[in-house]
This record gives structure tokens, C-alpha cells and sequence, in this order.
């Protein structure tokens, strides 16, 4: 189970005219009964939504007031998120007349009054924001809003907004609907908030809650997920340009390539990615190859084995990751500790959809061919899978048929591809190119029946800084060195780096500087030589330039290169 949290707005969206339907209550209770959990989000006061709804306490958790305060019913404990505005701000209105309602922290009025509390809040000096809400005016400290409070709820109850389907009808909606993976609008929706939605219900108000409800009961929104772009993960660029995605938690991928051809590369990237989007991932690593992996916890080391009580501990939290290193698991005891270390984390996937990700390095070793199946048998279905090899050929069969993309890297893809279909039984569609060039990679997707194509990897920041790093002050070496010879080769000034070039271009004589500029060569060095292509284009537009004076050219070549590489002043 993927979607463990409804959270839901209250009017306009559960209820209609501050009531809800006897049918929508019977929807409610069926996802209490499923397993799942019920957040309400609300812009009302907490006193006013605890006595019009009689099943509070069939919710988890009550965002009231707009994000800026928390009810737990189960133990009816209060948090405010936030301070009420001055008293001074309150009089201020009632004295002019405002018609206000005053909660712990918010104070609500009713359009057209939203004039009168801007001028309030301008001549007062204060720093609080209005929220509108379908005619409501809504006073809060600034940045409260109905996703922070959320957040915070969620944070408390060890929950991932990825894991969270969130559905309203409203302008104050927007910030929660955002947060959360799946966003549904109700077909009484605003325009604009179903313009951002994910899913639009057929119905209105309670009843549109009821068709997420049931889909959430029948199949956890898979129809709805595979839709889901937002999220997405950039995998490669393919050789026309354009971006492969995939869905963070509907993709099971093999990464397999002899040692050195860019296994750690690509995976370092995709990593980056689902650390950026939020998602909890746990790396199974027999080796240490992940130890310096940043934004990541790691469990075990040569001396000592992981255990498994202090890694769910750690993944308790959604916002940390785990690296779990098996160095002191002796080889031919790593397959066994690996059956109980997987069935725990995938019993805590069952529980909490978490961790998002499961990153499996040397495979071949943990689930080998020998895997005996009666020791823990593998779901038929795991997504949400990284598995990481040299040998496709050696690994288990079982976990082989859990993959529905193979990714080739390094030398001899074609083989690859081959030792992984010995193992699942399948035939190849057709024989690929043999070679790949330094930074590419061959995908495919063969559970949908497509063929393999090349795609180029996605260096990840780490190397990428590296990579700039290098270029603009490492050492090049001669052959990929720029060389200022001018027309007749009467010089041989040689740049080793970006920082040399700049400050040699500033030296040398127009005639040279030109020579070089109008044969190209530049824009030739930065695309072959720095492998740069976006600096080549730049540098070949100023080399077309035809009304530049040397100078003029030199000057916006060194933007050029400084924009996105950091030189010495």
C-alpha cells in the first residue's frame, strides 16, 4: 500500500453547507477500517469545527485555522503553530466596525473587508498575511499556511507528504494540495485549483470524496499514478533531446555494466534526484561504496554488523536516509542477512509506504542464483527498486522478473542485456550497437515490448562541480590543451584551463585572437576539449558575430565562461 493518508478540506470539499452526507461518513469510515489515516485541513476555527462535526475524533489529526493550529483528538492535545496578532490589531478593527472572529492564532472576517485589515495591518506596521477562501478573509502570521500545518502534523505522526492524497475545492487549498503526491480537486472546485489538480473528481463535494476513497480502497490509485508527472525523475537525455522520466515509485530497474563504466555515476545522479523530490531511500551496501554519499545516515562497518532494530529506527523519520553497510557480514552470510533485513523493510513499507526507495549494489551477492526461495519467498510485484550488478547472470531469477527496466552501462551492452534475458528467459528484440561512448548508457524497457536505445547519463552535482572544477583550473593534458598560434603559427601559448584561456586571450594581439575566433576554434576547444556544449553554442554565436571588434568578442567570451564556471578575480 502506497496511499496511507486522506487528507481532506472541509467546506465546499467533505461537507456542503457545513454538513456532511450520511453516504460521505460511510466512505470515511471505510477508509478508517482499510488501514489508512484521515487528516482534515480546515481555514475554521477549531471550537467551530469540533461543533458542527460530531466524527472529529474519526480523524488523526485536525489541521484547524488554516495551518496554524494542530488537534489530536485520540489524545485531545493543542499545538499553535503560531502567535495571534496584537490586541492593538484586534481593537483596530472592532473599532471600525469589522465584524472578526478570533481563534487561538487566526482572525477571520468576511469579504469586502479584506480593505479595511490591509489598511489595518499597513498602518500598524504588522507582518501578517490575508487568506481568501471562497469570500472568508483569513489573518495569519506570515508563512502559515494550510500546507505548513500539514506538514507539521505530518511530521509529528512520522508520515512523508509522498504517501498523502489531498483533495479540496478552494483558493486556501492550493499550498496543501501542492505538498502532498497526489492533488484532487472536486468537481465544484475553483477553475485554477483544478487547473493545478492531478485528478479531477466526476463529482462534487462529498461525493467526490467518495470516488477517491474507493479508489484508494480498490487499487491505491495506481490508475491515477502512472499519470503523475510532477514527481517524475530524470533518467537520461535521449539522441534527440528529449528527457526519459519515471514515476519515483512505480519504476523497478536493473543497472548493470562492468566495473568502472558508469554504474556509480548514474545511480549517484538518480540519488540526488529522490533526495531533492523529498523521497526516503535505504541503501543495501556490501561494499562501502556509499559511505560519502551526503544527506544519508550510515549503519555498520567492517567491525560491526547493522541492526535491524536501529535501522527502522532511523527510517521512522521520513526525512532521513540510510545507508546500510555490510562489510562486517561475512560474505557467505550476507544472502541470509539480507532475506531479514529486506522482509523488515518491506514490512515497514506495509505499514508506512516508506522507504520510498531500495537501492540493492552487487545484487549478484545478496540475491544469488543459489537464492533458496523457502527461506523468504519475493513478492511477485516490488517497485520502488534499485538493483545494482556487474553479473545480471548471477542473480536470482525471482528478482530478475521483478524488473521492468534494464539500463546497460560500459563495455560490451549488448552482452548485458543477453546475461540478463538467460536469466528471465527472454529473447532479446533485437542485436544493439556493441559500442557506447564515455557518459551514455542503453535503456530498456522491455516489459513494454520497446526495443533498447542509447540515452546519455546525467552527471550528478558532485561530479559535475568536479568536472567544472577541473576545467577551469585542473591541468589538461596536451592534446586537449587550447594552443594560441595564430594565422602563420607564429606563437604557441598553451592553455591547460579555462583559467589560462582567459588570461592568455587577454595577452595575445587582435590578429591572433581573431584568427582563432573566425576559424571557430574556440566554440570547437569548449564543445570537444571542455565538453561543454552549452558554452560551445554560446561561443558560436560570438564567433558569427560579424560587427564585434576583438575586444568586444574577448569581453563575452569571458562572460561566457564565467556565468558558469567560477574563476579567480
Amino acid at each position: 500500500m502506497r496511499y496511507f493518508v486522506l487528507a481532506t478540506d472541509y467546506d465546499g470539499t467533505l461537507a456542503e453547507h457545513s454538513q456532511v452526507s450520511e453516504k460521505t461518513l460511510s466512505g470515511l469510515k471505510r477508509l478508517r477500517e482499510s488501514g489508512r489515516k484521515l487528516i482534515l485541513v480546515t481555514g475554521r476555527h477549531l471550537d467551530d469545527i469540533c461543533n458542527i462535526f460530531s466524527q472529529i475524533d474519526w480523524f488523526d489529526c485536525i489541521v484547524a485555522e488554516n495551518g496554524a493550529v494542530l488537534y489530536f483528538p485520540a489524545t485531545k492535545e493543542e499545538q499553535l503553530l503560531g502567535d495571534r496578532p496584537p490586541e492593538i490589531f484586534i481593537e483596530a478593527l472592532q473599532k471600525r466596525n469589522v465584524d472578526i472572529g478570533v481563534g487561538r492564532v487566526i482572525v477571520s472576517t468576511w469579504e469586502p473587508n479584506e480593505t479595511v485589515v490591509l489598511e489595518v495591518i499597513r498602518d500598524l506596521g504588522l507582518e501578517l498575511q490575508v487568506v481568501f477562501n471562497k469570500g472568508a478573509v483569513m489573518v495569519l502570521p506570515s508563512g502559515i499556511n494550510k500546507a505548513s500545518g500539514l506538514l507539521a502534523a505530518l511530521t509529528q505522526m512520522n508520515l512523508s507528504p509522498h504517501n498523502v492524497v489531498a483533495i479540496g475545492d478552494a483558493e486556501n487549498d492550493h499550498a496543501f494540495l501542492n505538498l502532498c503526491e497526489i492533488s484532487v480537486a472536486v468537481e465544484n472546485a475553483l477553475p485554477m485549483l483544478k487547473e493545478k489538480a492531478d485528478w479531477i473528481t466526476q463529482k462534487d463535494h462529498g461525493d467526490g470524496v467518495i470516488e477517491v476513497i474507493d479508489q484508494m480502497i480498490a487499487n491505491d490509485l495506481k490508475e491515477i499514478d502512472i499519470k503523475l508527472e510532477r514527481n517524475s525523475i530524470v533518467l537520461g537525455i535521449r539522441e534527440d533531446g528529449t528527457e526519459i522520466n519515471f514515476q519515483p515509485q512505480s519504476s523497478s530497474i536493473l543497472l548493470a555494466g562492468m566495473s568502472g563504466g558508469g554504474k556509480s555515476t548514474l545511480a549517484t545522479g538518480l540519488l540526488e534526484q529522490i533526495v531533492k523530490k523529498g523521497y526516503q531511500f535505504c541503501i543495501i551496501d556490501p561494499e562501502g561504496d556509499y559511505e560519502s554519499f551526503e544527506r544519508s545516515i550510515t549503519l555498520g562497518n567492517s567491525q560491526q554488523k547493522p541492526n535491524n532494530d536501529s535501522i527502522l529506527e532511523l527510517l521512522a523519520n521520513p526525512n532521513q536516509n540510510l545507508i546500510v553497510n555490510l562489510l562486517g557480514v561475512k560474505l557467505e552470510q550476507r544472502p541470509t542477512f539480507f532475506a531479514g533485513l529486506l522482509r523488515t523493510l518491506l514490512e515497514m513499507r506495509a505499514k508506512t509506504g516508506r522507504p520510498h526507495w531500495i537501492i540493492i549494489d552487487e545484487v549478484h551477492h545478496l540475491l544469488p542464483t543459489s537464492w533458496n526461495p523457502a527461506s523468504f519467498a519475493l513478492p511477485q510485484i516490488l517497485n520502488g527498486i534499485l538493483m545494482i550488478t556487474v553479473h545480471p547472470d548471477h542473480v536470482a531469477p525471482s528478482a530478475l522478473s521483478l524488473v521492468e527496466t534494464v539500463i546497460a552501462v560500459g563495455k560490451a551492452p549488448q552482452e548485458t542485456l543477453e546475461s540478463f534475458c538467460q536469466g528471465v528467459e527472454y529473447t532479446l528484440p533485437e542485436p544493439t550497437s556493441p559500442n557506447l561512448e564515455a557518459g551514455q548508457g542503453l535503456i530498456w524497457f522491455f516489459k513494454k515490448n520497446a526495443n533498447p536505445f542509447r540515452f546519455r547519463i546525467i552527471p550528478p552535482q558532485i561530479e559535475r562541480r568536479r568536472h567544472m572544477r577541473n576545467y577551469a583550473e585542473g591541468e589538461l593534458g596536451p592534446d586537449n590543451s587550447f594552443y594560441f598560434r595564430g594565422a602563420e603559427a607564429k606563437l604557441n601559448l598553451r592553455s591547460q584551463n579555462l583559467i589560462t584561456f582567459t588570461q592568455l586571450a587577454e595577452g595575445v594581439d587582435d590578429e591572433t585572437w581573431l584568427y582563432h575566433l573566425h576559424q571557430k576554434d574556440y566554440s570547437r576547444w569548449f564543445r570537444e576539449s571542455i565538453k561543454d556544449n552549452d558554452l560551445a553554442e554560446e561561443a558560436t554565436q560570438i564567433e558569427e558575430a560579424s560587427n564585434l571588434s576583438a575586444q568586444e568578442s574577448r569581453d563575452r567570451m569571458k562572460v561566457a565562461i564565467e556565468k558558469r564556471y567560477t574563476l579567480p578575480a
